[in-house]
Order: structure tokens, then sequence, then C-alpha cells
């Protein structure tokens, strides 16, 4: 299965919202899904950096960057991190850097693109609060479904039962 979204969209069109936004795959891993967990920071990737360093298995972290192109939000020691402790992926209103090494974990990583400048760590941010990407509310615990064709997001888990 290499296309996800558009047979879910085929199959519930009235239980899952597109963002809007046109993210880029960055991570070796393309096609995911899992429970929302929310960051929310601007040109600060402290707490990117603290809660990926938790367990995240069958969890994708939704991060809220306020589309900044000025700072990246993830890099490779934070995606490394994110790998080791079980994440199915980040998702990044904003932008990352160390595009290369990322393209080879398995790890999802979509971003709206690259900047090679870190963020000054400020201890900054808030973790699993509502969200708002591209006029979209994105809710913790809500479930993300992500390959190359886009993101989309759902208030349940949905059956794929039907694709096999």
């Amino acid at each position: 299965m290499l296309d996800l979204l558009p047979d879910l969209f085929d199959h519930y069109p009235s239980k899952l919202t597109l963002l809007p936004l046109q993210f880029r795959p960055y991570g070796g891993k393309r096609l995911f899904w899992g429970e929302v967990v929310t960051v929310k920071c601007f040109e600060d990737n402290s707490k990117v950096k603290e809660i990926l360093a938790q367990p995240g298995h069958g969890k994708v972290l939704v991060v809220d960057g306020g589309a900044s192109p000025r700072r990246a939000l993830l890099g490779d020691l934070i995606a490394q991190s994110a790998l080791d402790n079980g994440w199915q992926g980040v998702i990044v209103n904003g932008y990352v850097r160390d595009v290369a090494r990322l393209s080879t974990f398995n790890l999802g990583v979509y971003a709206l693109g690259a900047m090679p400048i870190k963020t000054e760590k400020l201890n900054q941010g808030q973790i699993n609060v509502p969200i708002e990407i591209g006029g979209v509310n994105v809710k913790p615990g809500m479930m993300i479904y992500v390959d190359e064709n886009g993101v989309a997001i759902s208030e349940e888990l949905l059956n794929f039962a039907f694709l096999n």
C-alpha cells in the first residue's frame, strides 16, 4: 500500500479533513498514521525536543510553528530521538533541517520546507493544546493519516479492513 489517503477519502469522505498546506516529505517513511500529539511553538523547538524524547508508539507529533521560514523546528538529532522512542512521524507547520539525513530515517517527516538554521532553546511553547493549521483545527487525541497525497485528520481511528 503506497497510497492510503485516496482510498480513505473514497471510503470515509465525511470523516476526514485534509490539511490544505503543501507539506513536503523529508523522512524515509512516506506513509504513516497515528494519534495526534500537538506542540505549538514559534522559532523555539524546546517543546518538540521534550515531547519526542518520550515514548510515542502509535503517535504522530503535529507541530504548529506558525509557518515561520526563519528557523528549523526539527533536525537529525531530535528526529533520531523520535525514532528511538517509537514515534510514527512528525508533521511540521514550519521548516526542518538536516534533510539528507532525515531521508535515511524510518520516520515520517513532513514539513513546509528546509532551512539550515536551528532555533534558540528558550523553553517556550505549549504541549497538547488545540492548534490551527491552514484554517483546520487539530486537537490532541485526533487521528492523523499521511502519505504523499497529503495530510488528513479524523476524530476517530478509521478501519482499514475494506482495503483487503
